[in-house]
């Protein structure tokens, strides 16, 4: 579920492809809120295996695209960032087909008995993948470090183009800019350079995004406060009149997402 602001070098279309330890296998459910698909990603173990995150829709197309990039190699195990269908529904296709279990921070989109904890580390080798709890865009949203690769794997908590949805009331705001504020000093302690997001292409200057995102954030709860400060309005009307005011200039389909972060950040300002 994607949002609505430019980001730095986030222009051009995206089709997957490799990347420095991995590769992006695009699925096919391209939409307003999916820009140009799933992306589920294939990190390298330093052996024959990889771990793949986001397995994406329920798409038998999209598995056999994925077991092609596979080629000769094996799934150590799947990863979920978040469990919004777009990234998960194809969970169990992807467990059976590829004989993997599935770890998730929600017990509800796991297969088998293993979670995924803030500090968990995946490694095999001198090949590690580290766990970071990102949560906001919803309350299940991880990140994965990959120090060797210096890229920070983020599912919709970073975008390759625009911005995240914070959806109430699963989305809250002030974790959000919690796990944006974490993030950012991640990069800077760990010297991370590039974003492998959820959707779009990948971004090479994670701390100029990451100053972005928050800039934006701010700028927008502005803009809210601005508009309701003061109205004596339901809720529905009130965030109905800040969707109209605030996001005027973006394209109607995504109104209906616009007034979850709407909402999101009403309760943020103490005027929802």
């Amino acid at each position: 579920m994607t949002g609505f602001v430019a980001m730095p070098g986030s222009m051009g279309p995206w089709a997957g492809g490799s990347v420095d330890g991995g590769l992006c296998v695009l699925a096919g459910n391209p939409g307003p809120m999916t820009l140009d698909g799933t992306n589920t990603w294939l990190i390298d173990m330093d052996d024959e295996s990889v771990v793949l995150v986001d397995p994406g829709p329920d798409d038998p197309g999209h598995l056999a695209a994925v077991q092609a990039a596979l080629g000769d190699r094996w799934v150590r195990e799947i990863v979920l960032t978040h469990g919004h269908a777009d990234h998960s529904a194809g969970a169990r296709l992807f467990a059976d087909a590829l004989r993997s279990r599935v770890r998730a921070v929600d017990p509800a989109h796991r297969l088998g008995a293993e979670g995924l904890p803030a500090g968990a580390v995946i490694a095999h080798a001198d090949a590690e993948i580290r766990v970071v709890a990102t949560p906001g865009h919803s309350a299940d949203s991880v990140t994965l470090h990959l120090p060797r690769r210096r890229a920070l794997l983020t599912g919709d908590t970073i975008l390759g183009r625009g911005t995240t949805v914070v959806a109430h009331p699963d989305g809250r705001l002030d974790e959000y800019l919690d796990s944006l504020h974490r993030l950012a000093d991640l990069v800077a302690r760990a010297g991370v350079t590039a974003v492998w997001p959820g959707h779009g292409p990948v971004l090479d200057d994670a701390g100029a995004v990451l100053q972005a995102y928050l800039t934006h954030r701010q700028e927008r709860l502005a803009e809210v406060e601005h508009v309701a400060r003061g109205l004596d309005l339901t809720i529905d009307e009130l965030t109905e009149r800040v969707v109209e005011s605030v996001y005027a200039d973006v394209p109607r389909v995504l109104w209906p997402a616009a007034a979850l972060s709407v909402r999101a950040q009403l309760e943020y300002l103490g005027l929802g």
